[in-house]
C-alpha cells in the first residue's frame, strides 16, 4: 500500500508526541523553546495535512482514521502536561477538563454517526475554536521565556494564554453542543423509524 504524503505527515505528528514529552522535563530555555516548537509544528502539520489531501485529491481512510487521533493525543498531552507542571492550575484546570471532555464527545459522536453514513462537517466555529486552542496552549508551553517574550502592560504571556484557553473552552462547549445536538436529533429519527 502506498502512503500518501498527508499521511506521512499525520504519522509524523503522532511520532513527534514522545519527544515532545521528553524535551518538556528539559531544564530552563531548552525544556520552554524545544516542546513550544514542536507543538507548533504538530499544529501546522494538522493543517498543512488536510490542505494537502484536498488539494491533491489523496483524502485516504487511513488519514480519516488517524488525523483526529494525532489531534487528540498532542492536545491531550500537552494540557495534562502543563497541568501537571502548575501552569493551569486551580479553576483553570475546568478549561482543560472541558476541552478534553469535548474531544472525547465528539469521537464518540463521530463514531456513531458514521454508522448511520452521517457526514459531521468541521463548522467555522469549529476551526477557530481549534486555532485559539492550539494557540493559548503554544504560549503556555513557552513558560517562563514566554512571560520574557510577551509581556503587555498587566499582562504577562501566561495570564494571556490562560485567557485565550478559557475563550476556546467556551467556544468547546458551544460548538460541542451544536455537534451533540445534531447526534441526538439523528438517533432520535433512527429510533422511529424503529
Amino acid at each position: 500500500m502506498k502512503i500518501k504524503i498527508p499521511n506521512y505527515l499525520t504519522i509524523g505528528r503522532i511520532i513527534i508526541v514522545p519527544i515532545f514529552v521528553l524535551t518538556f522535563y528539559l531544564p530552563g530555555f531548552y525544556g520552554d523553546i524545544i516542546p513550544f516548537s514542536l507543538f507548533v509544528i504538530a499544529s501546522f502539520t494538522d493543517f498543512l495535512d488536510g490542505l494537502l489531501a484536498r488539494m491533491y485529491k489523496e483524502e485516504s481512510k487511513l488519514g480519516e482514521l488517524l488525523d483526529p487521533i494525532a489531534d487528540k493525543i498532542i492536545v491531550a498531552t500537552a494540557l495534562i502536561l502543563l497541568v501537571m507542571d502548575g501552569t493551569i492550575k486551580n479553576f483553570e484546570v475546568i478549561a482543560a477538563i472541558i476541552i478534553l471532555t469535548r474531544e472525547i464527545l465528539i469521537s464518540g459522536l463521530r463514531e456513531f454517526l458514521a454508522k448511520g453514513k452521517v457526514n459531521m462537517p468541521v463548522s467555522g466555529l469549529a476551526k477557530l475554536k481549534t486555532f485559539l486552542q492550539m494557540f493559548a496552549i503554544s504560549i503556555l508551553l513557552l513558560g517562563q521565556t514566554g512571560n520574557k517574550l510577551i509581556n503587555f502592560q498587566d499582562y504577562n504571556a501566561q495570564t494571556i494564554g490562560i485567557i485565550i484557553l478559557w475563550l476556546s473552552a467556551f467556544l468547546t462547549l458551544y460548538t460541542g453542543y451544536d455537534y451533540l445536538r445534531k447526534g441526538i436529533d439523528h438517533a432520535i429519527s433512527e429510533d422511529e423509524k424503529n
